[in-house]
């Protein structure tokens, strides 16, 4: 499976359906899972995944959050690229583009990617998501 760098709606990401691809890329711990980027609520209930019913209405009209629902991190995103690559996957593992605990570098993330994908806006480093912990009864924000 390909390591594709992409502006995705928040930041600039690598994606691929291998994590230890990404672990090894970010030189990153293993006990520290990344979140899944769903194409669809569709592909995100076809991988047996729930929302608790009270979290339902935010989780559908939310931008740019990430939500940890029983310890796992997901977001369902519309990208704007028109491509085929992305297309073709219901789900990727997605985290930011850079090496774990660093800056955004071109040429580290061009070195470690097999397909770069770059739009109109380019490739720029820009804030992450909200990251939001819920269950049927609270919402946490853990960023």
């Amino acid at each position: 499976m390909p390591t594709i760098l992409l502006q995705t709606d928040t930041t600039v990401g690598f994606l691929s359906q291998e994590s230890e691809t990404l672990f090894e890329i970010k030189s990153r711990q293993q006990i520290k899972p990344f979140l899944k980027l769903y194409s669809s609520f569709r592909s995100f209930k076809a991988d047996c995944n729930r929302v608790p019913t009270s979290q339902k209405k935010l989780v559908r009209r939310s931008k740019k959050t990430t939500f940890v629902v029983k310890n796992r991190a997901f977001r369902v995103v519309k990208l704007s690229l028109n491509s085929q690559i992305i297309r073709d996957f219901s789900w990727q593992y997605s985290t930011s583009a850079n090496e774990s605990g660093k800056k955004f570098d071109y040429k580290f993330c061009e070195e470690k990617s097999d397909i770069i994908i770059e739009d109109k806006r380019g490739l720029t480093e820009q804030n992450s998501s909200t990251i939001l912990k819920i269950n049927s009864k609270k919402i946490g924000k853990l960023r």
